[in-house]
């Protein structure tokens, strides 16, 4: 069954008034921290009313572009093809960068090891190391926890690391199932959005989150780390966009310049995401 988040904020004025009725759909990385800023949002603009689901970048795109969404949440910039088939339908789109991620690795609490260099992460996640023995001495097969090809983050990773996945790498649905198989398997690695950790773990971390070493010699780096990711020194660390319709700003951009003004800006930090410098 495909896993996504569902959440709904509603008042029957505002149902009745499709113009002040927002569908937000995509991105895993960003569900958490949208229904966050929704829940403040309608607080003060309770003529508003939203729905709110993840289920992947790509779908969320795919959804906009249906006419299914007013906004699209995406970890990552469209494609190439994305934007053609925006242009062929004759569809222009506001593109909002409104907050930063940082992608972790994570391993289970008992793994043996604290981190670990870029080279050997794309070794193990493309298969071409099918066990643990290069990273912590041991011949254990490695078990991957991943996502499916239409999420921001699958595409994020594969790109950053210039890899295919490996064929045996499990397709996940989102953040949770990775965290729940990484949590049971002490021989697994699975990657998740570092603010999805913070929102999960509530100040128990419940997985081991890797440090990264961008090449041997340097330092390793926490995605956890504020002042890292100021610094522009993780190697995952990525924007997070949002994709408008254009024909749907009106009613939007209530809540865009929620998510820009100081309330919004304590909420992303606060739910372990970052600030645009």
């Amino acid at each position: 069954m495909k896993y996504s988040f569902f959440f709904f904020l509603m008042m029957l004025p505002a149902c009745s008034n499709k113009q002040k009725a927002i569908k937000m759909k995509g991105s895993d990385t960003e569900v958490n921290l949208a229904v966050v800023l929704a829940e403040h949002f309608y607080k003060v603009n309770n003529d508003h009313s939203l729905a709110i689901s993840g289920g992947g970048s790509g779908l969320g795109i795919a959804s906009l572009l249906n006419g299914q969404a007013d906004i699209a949440n995406s970890s990552r910039p469209l494609t190439g093809e994305e934007k053609t088939l925006f242009k062929v339908r004759n569809i222009d789109l506001k593109t909002i960068v409104f907050a930063e991620d940082a992608t972790a690795f994570i391993v289970h609490n008992n793994f043996p090891v604290d981190s670990i260099d870029v080279h050997t992460l794309a070794t193990i996640l493309s298969g071409a190391c099918k066990t643990w023995q290069p990273v912590t001495g041991l011949p254990v097969p490695v078990n991957i926890y991943g996502r499916q090809s239409n999420s921001g983050t699958h595409s994020f990773v594969r790109n950053k690391l210039a890899i295919q996945f490996s064929r045996e790498a499990k397709e996940m649905n989102g953040n949770a199932q990775i965290m729940e198989g990484i949590k049971a398997d002490e021989s697994g690695i699975g990657y998740v959005g570092a603010g999805y950790i913070i929102h999960d773990s509530k100040g128990k971390q419940a997985v081991k989150v890797l440090r990264i070493t961008e090449r041997i010699g340097k330092q390793a780096v926490s995605p956890l780390d504020e002042k890292a990711i100021n610094e522009q020194r993780y190697f995952f660390q990525r924007p997070l966009y949002q994709f408008v319709r254009s024909t749907s700003w009106n009613k939007v951009v209530p809540f865009i310049n929620f998510e820009k003004s100081s309330a919004g800006q304590d909420i992303i930090r606060a739910s372990g995401y970052y600030i645009i410098q």
